[in-house]
């Protein structure tokens, strides 16, 4: 599976805050040392606050901080929260329509398949993360590949990458 940008940044900002302590961090800071636009750190912020993820406060010395300790929060429920988590594919026959057969239908084993994904991330968290991606320390998170990406630049990669590639951030 290929998490999206949205990911990415979410799971970017949310170490971002873990590493700030419990200071207010301006959206705007985030967004200059992330590389990130504005408005999109609004808009993935505005996911994460609602999500229970972060706190955010208003005026100026407001700014956003993690709703609870890193070590709380889980890389599967920000995936939850970011994604689509149920995957059906059209034409599918609705389960009362279908002849009973011992082949299971393709949404029932994609939803599996997601499922196991999920939980392969619930088993780390963000204090994790925060603590490993010093790597990345420049705020250059690739979800998707093996390295970070280069500014300006997406990594791309020839071949679905697997679920522990997938997680190196």
């Amino acid at each position: 599976m290929r998490l999206t940008k949205q990911t990415s940044h979410a799971i970017r900002i949310l170490i971002d805050c873990a590493r700030q302590s419990d200071r207010p961090v301006k959206i705007g800071e985030i967004a200059a040392r992330l590389d990130i636009t504005q408005q999109n750190a609004f808009k993935i912020v505005h996911v994460l606050t609602h999500g229970g993820f972060l706190i955010a406060t208003r005026g100026r010395h407001g700014g956003v901080r993690l709703a609870r300790p890193a070590d709380d929060i889980r890389i599967g429920d920000v995936v939850r929260a970011t994604e689509v988590t149920h995957i059906e594919v059209d034409g599918e026959q609705p389960a009362s329509s279908r002849r009973k057969s011992k082949v299971q239908p393709i949404n029932s084993l994609l939803d599996s398949a997601l499922v196991a994904f999920v939980a392969v991330l619930d088993q780390h968290t963000l204090a994790d993360m925060a603590r490993t991606s010093t790597a990345t320390a420049a705020g250059r998170l690739d979800i998707a590949g093996d390295k970070p990406a280069s500014r300006g630049r997406v990594a791309r990669r020839k071949t679905a990458p697997s679920a522990a590639k997938a997680l190196r951030l």
